[in-house]
């Protein structure tokens, strides 16, 4: 998740997808992003391995669309695994939680 995550072409290329009304094609999502097609095919098949995108042929062509409910439900999980470990940080004097004064 964080190396799908961790590259601001893929995250321009995740805004692009996340806005369009429709799955898109490599060629039309390069244009989001000033990277060549053979790049921005290597940052979707990273994603899509991730499990953020869904793609499917259409002829000659393969269009991608965003997993929106797998990308939230990761997301979500990492903020409330955070939220958690404050909470039990707060909770005790665990010298592994680091010092907050």
């Amino acid at each position: 998740m964080y190396r799908a995550l961790g590259d601001p072409n893929r995250l321009a290329l995740l805004v692009r997808l996340a806005t369009s009304s429709r799955p898109l094609t490599v060629t039309e999502l390069a244009d989001c992003c000033g990277v060549h097609i053979s790049g921005v095919s290597r940052h979707l098949a990273l994603m899509r391995e991730a499990g953020f995108l869904r793609c499917k042929r259409e002829g000659r062509e393969v269009r991608y669309e965003l997993e929106l409910d797998v990308l939230t439900a990761r997301l979500r999980g990492l903020a409330d695994a955070i939220e958690t470990c404050r909470a039990a940080c707060s909770e005790s004097n665990n010298p592994c939680c680091g010092d907050e004064s």
